[in-house]
């Protein structure tokens, strides 16, 4: 299976397609609206594969929550490139994206997620052995206390440090992963082997915060 995941939801960019067993990555941090160049990647990852966009045979996305225009950015490549070819998609939760690779990375089975929503909020979630729980868009005060044996992970645990300690228990933090494309290939393969199918449905995003207008006039 030919796999070409895309994730821009973030202020990190990444790109990768799995072809073989092998996987050809790009990612693109600390560059402003990184979102924007994510069709480059796609030319890149496919250039160094040597494949086309008619030999993906899924197409693995991250659908937020986000940065507004990054979520949008990455649904809308998506949908265009998956209208383009009839390519059946699959999309996962930001949240549990970063979840599932803070596991792999440290090995650790309870993962507690927050990424800056800004406006003195965050997005949340819990990731316990493999499965996503509890995600809402919430002040840092108002999180879930699950306890010291939890790993912070997200830039909300940068932003708003003392406040989510505090009403998590969570004691320590990594603040170096981040949500990243490759690990939407394993989510992917995982997804369908664990029977859930692939869709042509036009891929939607999770925004969490539909009241952004309301919320910015106060």
């Amino acid at each position: 299976m030919n796999i070409l995941a895309i994730d821009t939801c973030t202020e990190v960019a990444s790109v990768t397609l799995y072809s073989s067993g092998v996987r050809a990555s790009r990612v693109l941090t600390n560059v402003e609206k990184s979102s924007g160049h994510i069709l480059r990647l796609c030319d890149e990852v496919f250039s160094e594969s040597g494949k086309q966009l008619n030999e993906v045979d899924l197409i693995a996305y991250s659908k937020g929550p986000g940065a507004f225009t990054g979520v949008r950015m990455c649904i809308g490549v998506v949908q265009g490139l998956s209208l383009s070819c009839s390519i059946p998609t699959i999309g996962f939760s930001t949240l549990e994206l970063l979840g599932f690779r803070a596991s792999k990375i440290l090995k650790s089975e309870k993962i507690a997620v927050a990424l800056d929503a800004r406006m003195g909020e965050v997005y949340w979630a819990v990731y316990d052995h493999g499965a996503l729980n509890n995600m809402k868009i919430c002040s840092p005060e108002d999180v879930d206390n699950v306890g010291d044996n939890f790993v912070g992970v997200g830039t909300g645990w940068s932003t708003h440090h003392d406040q989510l300690h505090s009403a998590s228990n969570v004691k320590i933090t990594d603040l170096s992963i981040y949500p990243e494309s490759s690990e939407l290939v394993d989510l992917s393969i995982q997804a369908i082997e664990s029977g859930q199918n692939p869709t042509f449905e036009l891929p939607q995003p999770i925004y969490l915060r539909n009241n952004v207008a309301q919320k910015s006039l106060k």
